[in-house]
């Protein structure tokens, strides 16, 4: 184990190791502490943070679909000035690296949370979310339109020295466009994917189960699709890349770096099994050493497509 580098570069920030734990997934880390050891894992992705808090979504919010889960949450949070007041402190005494997700509802909005957070120390980057599938502002909107994904990454860019991650939506045509105007404006990496729009019903009543009727569809469903984005933006964009979507088992995680990621986040699968991310810790440490692997870097993007 001693003789394995886990640890990976996105931009100037270094991480003991490419284990993420997804946005939305584990809130802010209080309750999953109770289940792991938090200096383990590369770092934790918050709760999306607005500038004002949200109530999200009327419920029903959530649904199980076949091998996946609809969430029509709506970015509910706490907002900004709670973030701080409450949710900082405890984020503060963990020994894991902590990157804030931004939710926003317009350029300035999302400059503004950046700019504000920006003094935080227990803070080491941003993962702007362009691209939620399941809000009435911004959302889709924004994360299909490249010239909007452009400007939020130039604004964001401007306001803050930390490494910048733009997580990008698979409900496009061809992503790799968006990573290209998210490296050239300033960008350190893209995480990708965020959910896909889904939809389910009930049989019974005729209506949807989700009261929003669409929302984001993730977990084991979506990974072959992940897999093919992830792998479209390496073949295309020289930029460090987030790998996202049903991870559920250490094999997953390893096809995303084949790839093209350089680190991964679990998501879903975290709800199922709060263990997981330790799990998948110590089997990439056995598959490593099994393969004859010294730095876990060399398995990014080492597909062999002929």
């Amino acid at each position: 184990m001693n003789d394995i580098d886990l640890s990976i570069n996105i931009g100037n920030l270094k991480l003991k190791n490419p284990i993420l734990l997804a946005s939305g997934t584990v809130g802010y880390g209080n309750e999953i502490s109770e289940f792991i050891d938090l200096s383990k894992i590369g770092a934790i992705v918050t709760k999306s943070i607005s500038l004002k808090p949200r109530k999200g979504n009327p419920p029903s919010r959530i649904t199980e679909t076949s091998s996946g889960m609809l969430n029509a949450i709506g970015l509910a949070n706490v907002g900004l000035d709670k973030f701080v007041d409450e949710k900082i402190p405890f984020l503060e005494k963990l020994d894991s690296t902590i990157i804030c997700n931004i939710a926003a509802s317009s350029v300035d909005e999302y400059s503004q949370c950046v700019e504000q957070l920006n003094s935080q120390s227990a803070i080491k980057a941003f993962e702007i979310n362009v691209s939620c599938p399941n809000v009435k502002d911004g959302g889709l909107v924004f994360g299909n339109d490249v010239s909007w994904v452009g400007k939020i990454t130039n604004a964001v860019r401007g306001k803050t020295d930390k490494p910048i991650i733009i997580k990008l939506s698979p409900n496009n045509s061809k992503i790799s466009d968006f990573a290209e105007v998210a490296k050239k404006e300033g960008a350190d990496a893209v995480s990708a994917i965020n959910t896909l729009v889904g939809t389910a019903f009930n049989i019974w009543t005729r209506k949807p189960k989700i009261k929003n009727i669409t929302g984001g569809l993730s977990g084991p469903a979506i990974k072959p699709v992940a897999l093919a984005k992830v792998l479209e933006i390496s073949r295309n964009v020289e930029i460090p890349i987030i790998g996202i979507g049903g991870i559920s088992k250490w094999q997953d995680a390893i096809e995303f770096m084949i790839a093209g990621s350089s680190a991964f986040q679990i998501g879903t699968a975290n709800f199922i099994n709060p263990y997981i991310s330790i799990e998948i810790l110590q089997n990439l440490i056995t598959y490593c050493e099994n393969m004859s692997i010294k730095n876990i870097s060399e398995l990014t993007a080492s597909y062999n497509l002929s």
